[in-house]
């Protein structure tokens, strides 16, 4: 995907009653991503839209990594128990229309064309000149008010949250903070935490004590109730209990507080769910209850992880039946990294590897190099393979993202005695890494940024949507 370089805006290419085709809508998105400023701008749109933000329960999914896949879990259990729900994902991979999910069905090209031309119509009539994501989000607020779901789910970064805080969440969620900035962590926690109030929930699967403290101060000073998964992490098929239990299992807990105390506080449930205790009956059940039990057996949570342990397409991909085996993961940091090597070493315990090539490209300037240095020497001295590193392409969602020097990168990885080499494009490296591994019981592995994954998909595969 091709980024323009020149900074229009909204109000440039605009003129009121102007019907934009899918194609100058996305020029539009590519050439306008910067931070946003206030709130001023997206709150009046809010108000020439109807005010969507106030009309629908919100949940916030923020943290540095998982809030994807938490969105991802928390939609399912949302759908199991009858909840019409709309997520807003952040980043894409190939096409903005994946931000939009409605029930987990993604956006065709024209409800994503209708809505981005209401919502610019709005925007030029009222003289704003809006930043991407400010777009993006009121889209997603409008699109998803004007079908009618019970809750919306938001994405959000420390550089998004601003903007997310039009809407003024019944529960935030926070997933993990990396431990590589203290000082960056505890504000992105104060952010995701600013629009909480005293009848919302905080809860959090973050594994930092200091974090959780964090937390549940922010939590009693806006006097929002405080709660923490049920389970450290749910029952996932191997090896993705170890991966993605804490995902799964904060969804859960955000499932079971939206159904339990906020969707149907007040109502009797008798029969159906997985959150919910269904309505106690006094005495022995009947011989025409017990028959129906037996002919329609109540789902367990558990039956549930069970059968949906798949991950989002994209973002983390085991292609099993790609010879050799492919793994995607957009991990951009060295918590997230370090996760991924785990689930390398967790598949080679349950198959051995015959070959592993890594092919890593990075546009993450904020991260620690020298502590995923650490990892990698660590996890390369247990686990025999190579490393391939590529340039990355432009991300528009990172404010800093300008690839990493792969020169000095593979010089540092040789002197602690990787087998590391350098390619100049991705499609050099995954030709190279492909003839380096067993097609039948080799494996591949694709991670460092959100680019390196879309590259996989966009020239290996020539596809151009998910």
């Amino acid at each position: 995907m091709k980024y323009a370089s020149q900074k229009t805006t909204i109000t440039d290419i605009s003129a009121p009653g102007k019907q934009r085709s899918y194609n100058e809508i996305i020029e539009l998105l590519d050439a306008n991503w910067k931070p946003s400023k206030d709130l001023s701008c997206i709150t009046k749109l809010d108000q020439a839209l109807g005010k969507p933000s106030k009309k629908i329960d919100t949940i916030l999914v923020s943290g540095t990594n998982g809030k994807s896949l938490t969105m991802h879990f928390a939609t399912k259990l949302l759908q199991q128990e009858g909840v019409s729900v709309g997520s807003f994902y952040a980043p894409h991979i190939l096409t903005y229309n994946e931000r939009f999910a409605l029930n987990g069905t993604t956006i065709s090209n024209k409800a994503f064309t209708d809505i981005a031309n209401e919502v610019l119509t709005a925007a030029t009539t009222e003289g704003l000149t809006l930043t991407s994501f400010e777009l993006l989000t009121a889209m997603a607020l409008a699109y998803f008010a004007q079908n009618k779901v019970d809750v919306i789910l938001l994405e959000g970064c420390e550089e998004q949250i601003k903007t997310l805080n039009i809407c003024q969440p019944k529960i935030t969620a926070l997933t993990r903070f990396t431990p590589e900035n203290t000082e960056k962590s505890k504000k992105e926690i104060i952010d995701a935490l600013e629009k909480n109030s005293s009848d919302s929930w905080i809860v959090s699967a973050d594994q930092s004590k200091a974090n959780l403290q964090l937390m549940q101060k922010q939590a009693q000073q806006k006097g929002a109730q405080w709660a923490m998964p049920i389970r450290k992490v749910a029952p996932l098929n191997y090896p993705f209990e170890q991966l993605h239990g804490r995902c799964a299992a904060l969804a859960e807990r955000v499932a079971h507080i939206y159904v339990n105390q906020i969707a149907t506080k007040d109502a009797v449930i008798v029969s159906g769910s997985l959150l919910t205790k269904p309505k106690s009956r006094r005495g022995r059940p009947t011989l025409e209850a017990r028959r129906q039990a037996e002919l329609n057996p109540q789902k367990t949570v558990e039956q549930f992880w069970n059968e949906n342990h798949n991950t989002l397409p994209g973002k983390f991909q085991i292609l099993d039946k790609e010879k050799p085996t492919v793994i995607l993961d957009t991990a951009d940091n060295v918590d997230a990294i370090k996760n991924l090597l785990l689930g390398i070493r967790l598949l080679h315990y349950q198959r051995p590897l015959q070959g592993l090539t890594l092919i890593l490209s990075g546009n993450n300037q904020n991260i620690q190099i020298e502590e995923l240095l650490k990892e990698l020497r660590y996890f390369f001295k247990k686990t025999s393979g190579q490393i391939i590193v590529c340039p990355a392409e432009t991300d528009p969602d990172l404010s800093n993202a300008e690839t990493w020097n792969i020169e000095k990168l593979t010089n540092d990885l040789k002197s602690m005695k990787i087998k590391a080499s350098t390619s100049k494009s991705f499609k050099e490296a995954f030709d190279t890494a492909c003839k380096t591994v067993n097609d039948k019981h080799g494996l591949v592995v694709i991670t460092g940024s959100t680019s390196i994954v879309r590259k996989y998909w966009h020239d290996h595969k020539n596809i151009k949507k998910l």
